[in-house]
């Protein structure tokens, strides 16, 4: 049974590390949480291991960048690990193909061009990606809408029908479904994988709840630590996405409920109702060690 807790010091000295998300959990896309932040400062100051999990499709590198525009301190956290860091592996060896069309927003163009040392190595061993049309496409690389503040997966059917008639595979960057900025909830690149899927195509993923950014998490966490048998605690507000990937990777849970589903568990939403909150877990068949209001 899924355990409510006041705060991560309640568990922290249990785990080494935690892999920890950052939209709904650490901020909102426009301003860090102050609790959250404190949160994972002390627990760094434990000797905790802070590294941030995130279904960014943009590199670790260009996600620092904007942690740092919003003013989330670097001192909270010792490592980043995206789902562009695992899906650019996937575009680099060609896995939707080298003549690619990309659905995104302009912003997430890094994920062509900001690779990390290791990547940048494969990169330079393999034919170049080339950003084409749709129509002379080999596959379809998404990193989420082209306008997220006024698009939905609807705006796109007609380019998935001509996707999946060609028969084009598409690469997720991020499989998060929506995220909410600030006061707005916006769609993600999951979104609109989902909705080419329904239609016939096929959609390739690689961040969170899926295997390779959780293989590319534990090779960077067993690099700062220099051990492998390292206890960890992931900690999302992602029931379908950081629940799911954390119990499917044997590793306990953390639920943020004030997250995405904050609605779902009374009129308190820093302290969940317990019976709702077993009641909707219940439902998704999903059992996370332990759930939180907020992290703090």
């Amino acid at each position: 049974m899924t355990q409510i807790i006041s705060s991560l010091s309640d568990i922290a000295g249990r785990y080494d590390a935690v892999f920890c998300d950052l939209w709904g959990c650490l901020h909102n896309g426009v301003a860090p949480f102050p609790a959250a932040v404190a949160a994972l400062q002390a627990y760094r100051a434990a000797g905790g291991v802070v590294l941030l999990l995130t279904n960014s499709p943009r590199p670790k590198s260009s996600v620092m960048r904007q942690l740092d525009t919003i003013g989330v301190p670097r001192d909270c956290y010792d490592e980043v690990v995206s789902s562009g860091d695992a899906a650019q592996h996937a575009l680099v060896t060609g896995a939707v193909g080298r003549r690619v069309f990309h659905i995104g927003a302009a912003k997430d163009q890094v994920f062509f061009t900001d690779f990390a040392e290791d990547l940048a190595m494969i990169a330079a061993s393999e034919p170049p990606i080339q950003q084409v049309p749709l129509a002379e496409a080999e596959g379809i690389v998404c990193t989420g809408l082209f306008d997220d503040q006024t698009e939905t997966p609807d705006d796109y059917r007609a380019q998935f029908l001509l996707a999946k008639t060609r028969g084009l595979p598409m690469l997720c960057a991020n499989p998060d479904l929506v995220v909410d900025m600030g006061d707005k909830r916006i769609y993600c690149a999951g979104a609109l994988a989902q909705a080419y899927v329904a239609m016939g195509g096929q959609a390739l993923y690689f961040g969170k709840p899926h295997p390779p950014i959780y293989d590319l998490a534990r090779r960077r966490l067993s690099a700062l630590m220099a051990r492998d048998d390292v206890p960890v605690l992931c900690i999302g507000d992602g029931i379908a996405t950081d629940v799911q990937g954390g119990q499917s990777e044997g590793l306990d849970t953390l639920f943020v409920t004030g997250g995405l589903a904050a609605d779902q568990f009374g009129p308190d939403v820093a302290n969940p109702d317990a019976d709702m909150l077993a009641d909707w877990l219940d439902e998704r068949m999903l059992s996370p060690a332990f759930a939180i209001g907020y992290l703090r």
